[in-house]
């Protein structure tokens, strides 16, 4: 286990530095922008001062939203690799529909075929489609699809779509783990307690360098 927390550690630590040096440059990149359009801010009651500030806080929301799900999704992978040697990561043909042509999976351990997420607050039609040929893909191959997505979404739209995410896995003979079910599955499956090991991360960092 704690050769796992030191891997994780020096995942996050990576990622951690990554994220920072982006969101500087991006800032950096803001002070040249063309801010003309802070005037429909103000015609809708935005002062300008706090338009920037959103629009600042949009771009850190993209930056950090794409960099903690890849993050989670290497964690994840990597206790997975621990437990099990041989886990991968694999493309295979999408054989049901013309687009995308491929399909990849996130960690393929021996036929099962895991699909792993930190959340999805998705409200698309389109994305279910997309799962569905997906998860139909995966079964057509020999693998069992599984997903895990470690924080279900909040807003009612958001759920439904994960509801009949919920129902296209179990009606391929997959399986389906979101939130405390995710992090137990994790737990069960590799021995690895990730929660514990990100919390620990997260409670050294608070102590250290939030004072």
């Amino acid at each position: 286990m704690k050769d796992m927390y030191i891997k994780i550690k020096k995942l996050a630590d990576k990622y951690r530095s990554n994220l920072k040096n982006k969101l500087k440059n991006r800032i950096e990149e803001m002070d040249n922008d063309d801010n003309s359009h802070y005037l429909i801010y103000k015609v809708l009651g935005i002062p300008e001062k706090e338009g920037k500030l959103i629009d600042i806080y949009q771009n850190k929301g993209r930056f950090l939203y794409k960099y903690a799900d890849s993050f989670l999704e290497e964690a994840a992978f990597l206790c997975f690799k621990y437990k099990f040697p041989s886990a991968k990561k694999e493309k295979i043909e999408n054989t049901i529909s013309i687009r995308p042509k491929t399909f990849e999976i996130d960690c393929l351990v021996e036929k099962k075929a895991y699909e792993i997420k930190w959340k999805d607050a998705t409200t698309d039609g389109d994305h279910i489609t997309k799962e569905h040929t997906r998860v139909k893909a995966i079964s057509v191959k020999g693998y069992k699809p599984i997903r895990i997505m470690f924080y279900y979404p909040n807003r009612e739209q958001a759920k439904k779509v994960q509801e009949t995410l919920e129902t296209i896995y179990k009606g391929t003979n997959g399986e389906y783990y979101h939130s405390d079910n995710a992090w137990n599955y994790i737990k069960k499956e590799t021995g690895i307690d990730l929660l514990n090991i990100l919390e620990k991360i997260a409670k050294e960092r608070e102590e250290n360098e939030y004072k």
